[in-house]
């Protein structure tokens, strides 16, 4: 079973930096999309960027020349860089991997628990 751990929301000022980190633990054969989402209040869960096992990566243009996300695959952990923050940004973000199961190499997915991040004066 894989499990994923974020860590890093919080709250910031408007203009302010952000690091969100998610780390996929438990038995697997591997990992191919890492990606991050977000849900504002009341509204729909969202891809935020997403990044490929070869490094392919993709964003929202919302957040184009604002975020970057990286992984390490040695660790198995995404990151989301978060610079110059808006209060938009306010939301639930999630981490959410794909992969291939370790015995069977079936596709699994799975979510993290999701952090809050708040943008405010």
């Amino acid at each position: 079973q894989v499990q994923l751990v974020e860590s890093g929301g919080g709250l910031v000022q408007p203009g302010g930096s952000l690091r969100l980190s998610c780390a996929a633990s438990g038995s697997f054969f591997s990992i191919n999309t890492m990606a991050w989402y977000r849900q504002a209040p009341g509204k729909e869960r969202e891809l935020v960027a997403s990044i490929l096992s070869g490094g392919s990566t993709n964003y929202a243009d919302s957040v184009k020349g604002r975020f970057t996300i990286s992984r390490d695959s040695a660790k198995n952990t995404v990151y989301l860089q978060m610079n110059n923050l808006k209060p938009e940004d306010t939301a639930v973000y999630y981490c959410n991997v794909n992969g291939r199961r370790l015995a069977t190499h079936r596709n699994f997915e799975v979510w993290g628990q999701g952090t809050l991040v708040t943008v405010s004066s």
